[in-house]
């Protein structure tokens, strides 16, 4: 066995789920969301290259090649002796890569730590054609990271030069080191620094409690012709409230760039590791065409995507890419040490390629062939931030030609590309191994959308999952955040156990929402905590919301209320037209009062709206109406009075050229005694 080949299969242990702070401010759950990123497709299996080992931090240099360290391994010359250390030069494109080992173990750098401990590349950087590594003792166990040092490399990493008297950072502190990618040469550094992130203690903080701060990342610089210089750093010290950054020589003094207190996987239901913390050795590189930073982290089953406008943040989480619970397969794996080599971002400046690898032993389960330098496209489409401006339509908003980006918890296969083909007869589950406290299908735009309705097709139904226990619900993208959309119904209803059914389509309307993400959510049922998809249609159609009052979830109500009257829903007293509930309005007052709703439709269009009303006998025979409006002109409407039971009332109307909203009403006219109506069972065809 490989030395590092536990590297990705150690238990974690350790703490509960909490909050994602940026640049040493108070916890803020919303601050965790980014708003700038609208959609993300990341590949769920890489590209390996012919060599051998793993971490690979690497750095573009002026001469336009491409430098990578590798810990535990051949590099690229693979009838080479195997070392702890070794450090290539990478040639060729993503998808056909080569390279030649030009310098490694002794011939890199030294083991301040003595027997018992390995060297370990955590972090390169080029500045024109000098090279710098950061390189830390890593124990044999893992457990334990006590110091780091600078290399540095004039002739392109065939020699390597470090202070011999002592390591740079020592005693547990900073001693994961990794830096800011410029591009070539560093020739997009926005000053005369080297920026350099780091780890109290290990590249993993669940494997070591010798840290007070395990969940933080802290930044650094120093002065391009000064790296190697312990002197000459300076350690990010917070910003003020413009978010001008503050510096200072003092270690002890510095404060984090980004605290992440997140735990994934709290449990699992075989012996695979539990309880991830999401901090870890990675990469930040700095995508120009876009002018935001990207930090890669991962946890022993995902990747995670941060960005932030400045080198010290604010720090936002875009993504986390589940790959599920071990054993992995050829088709989709995850992995460890990721990065974004800035060589290799292409010149749209959203499509790029991440660096991971993965160990070739125990519950990796996928063999020797990804223990390498391996790369997988990653697409990082911005939010247009512009306003929705789509039309009701019976199109899916979610087929592929809208851009928009399919996205779940996690998926057995690693492909979400059944959700919108079009087909209702295959299924993709989000079993693995967790026991999750949540399911999730949905999509995101990088534009935002009207939406009002989600066509759900489950995917196979077993004993083990398939299926939500309750009913599926409906969230949106609010400013980066997930929230709950009131007032919806799902048609048929939704059972809430295994008789839901296998490719069994159910409709979640609701009121419009404009949104750049929607998604369906709720608790996986099963013994194995699991949800299946064939299908997941979303629309914005000409419709109303909530006729029958039965909608569910919190948030704005599908009907609004105009007037002075008292007004409400019954809830299951017996007194709805059919269902449970209906709408009431009650008052002795006078004036106008009705309940009302905005409904998209298309001009030129006929439609018929009607409902069911039960009015009081206090009611004047003309003072109450139904009826739809544009504006506060009546397009259509019926009077009615006093009745002793629901009536139906109909309107038809033809929509105006140019409109794509009306106001569908019901209300009365108060005589300033006890009267009340109950509308219920709205509808529009």
């Amino acid at each position: 066995m490989k030395r590092g080949a536990l590297l990705a299969v150690l238990p974690l242990v350790f703490g509960s789920a909490a909050l994602l702070t940026q640049s040493g401010d108070s916890a803020s759950p919303d601050g965790a969301n980014s708003t700038y990123i609208g959609t993300t497709t990341v590949e769920s299996k890489g590209m390996p290259s012919q060599s051998d080992g793993d971490l690979w931090p690497s750095c573009w240099a002026g001469n336009d090649k491409l430098y990578a360290a590798n810990g535990d391994g051949k590099g690229f010359s693979l009838d080479q002796e195997f070392s702890d250390i070794a450090v290539s030069e990478v040639t060729g494109s993503p998808w056909n890569l080569s390279g030649t080992t030009i310098s490694k173990g002794d011939q890199v750098g030294p083991i301040w730590s003595g027997g018992g401990y390995n060297r370990k590349p955590t972090g390169m950087v080029c500045v024109g054609d000098t090279m710098y590594l950061a390189v830390q003792d890593l124990a044999l166990d893992f457990n334990d990271v006590p110091a780091a040092t600078i290399l540095k490399s004039t002739d392109h990493g065939r020699t390597w030069t470090w202070d011999q008297r002592k390591p740079m950072f020592s005693d547990h502190v900073f001693t994961t080191i990794w830096f800011a990618d410029f591009g070539k040469g560093g020739a997009l550094a926005p000053d005369g620094y080297v920026y350099a992130y780091g780890l109290d203690g290990n590249w993993r903080d669940s494997f070591d409690d010798t840290v007070a701060d395990p969940q933080s990342v802290f930044m650094a610089r120093v002065p391009k012709g000064k790296v190697q210089n312990r002197g000459a750093w300076e350690f990010y010290a917070g910003s003020n409230d413009r978010g001008k950054p503050s510096w200072t020589s003092k270690i002890a003094e510095r404060k984090p760039v980004l605290t992440d207190q997140r735990r994934l996987y709290a449990q699992t239901y075989g012996t695979n590791a539990s309880n991830l913390s999401v901090i870890s050795q990675g990469g930040v590189t700095y995508l120009a065409k876009q002018k935001r930073y990207v930090y890669t982290s991962w946890t022993e089953y995902t990747f995670e995507f941060y960005e932030a406008p400045t080198p010290w943040g604010p720090w936002k989480h875009f993504l986390s890419k589940d790959f599920g619970g071990y054993p992995w397969s050829t088709s989709k794996y995850g992995g460890y040490g990721v990065t974004i080599p800035s060589k290799f971002v292409q010149p749209d400046g959203k499509t790029m390629y991440v660096q991971a690898n993965v160990c070739p032993c125990g519950g990796g389960g996928i063999g020797t062939s990804v223990y390498n330098f391996n790369l997988r496209k990653l697409v990082l489409t911005p939010s247009s931030g512009e306003p929705a401006d789509n039309l009701p339509s019976d199109d899916n908003l979610a087929a592929p030609s809208t851009g928009a980006g399919a996205i779940s918890k996690s998926s057995q296969s690693g492909s979400l590309a059944l959700m919108n083909d079009g087909a209702v007869t295959g299924s993709e589950t989000d079993f693995d191994d967790e026991v999750k406290g949540a399911s999730l299908w949905g999509y995101t735009w990088p534009a935002r959308q009207k939406v009002n309705r989600v066509e759900f097709t489950s995917g196979a139904v077993s004993a083990e999952g398939g299926y939500f226990t309750g009913r599926p619900r409906v969230q949106v993208k609010v400013d980066g955040a997930w929230v709950e959309v009131a007032a919806q119904t799902v048609s048929p209803a939704y059972p809430g156990d295994a008789s839901a059914g296998a490719n069994k389509t159910y409709t979640i309307t609701f009121p419009v929402q404009e949104t750049d993400g929607v998604r369906v959510i709720g608790l996986p049922g099963g013994t194995r905590s699991y949800t299946s998809v064939s299908e997941l249609a979303v629309k914005y159609v000409a419709q109303l919301a909530d006729g029958g009052f039965e909608g569910t979830g919190g948030g704005k109500p599908a009907w609004l209320f105009e007037g002075t009257a008292a007004n409400g829903v019954d809830r299951g007293l017996g007194f709805a037209h059919s269902g449970a509930n209906n709408g009431w309005i009650r008052c002795t007052c006078t004036g106008w009062s009705a309940l009302y709703q905005t409904v998209p439709v298309n001009p030129g269009t006929t439609y018929t709206f009607g409902s069911w009303i039960n009015a009081s006998a206090g009611l004047p025979a003309d003072q109450g109406r139904f009826g739809v409006r544009l504006g506060t002109q009546d397009l259509g409407s019926k009077t009615f009075g006093a009745s002793t039971g629901y009536v139906h009332h109909e309107v038809t109307v033809t929509v105006p050229p140019g409109v794509h909203e009306l106001t569908v009403y019901a209300g009365f006219n108060a005589p300033n005694v006890d009267t009340w109506i109950q509308p219920d069972d709205f509808t529009v065809s």
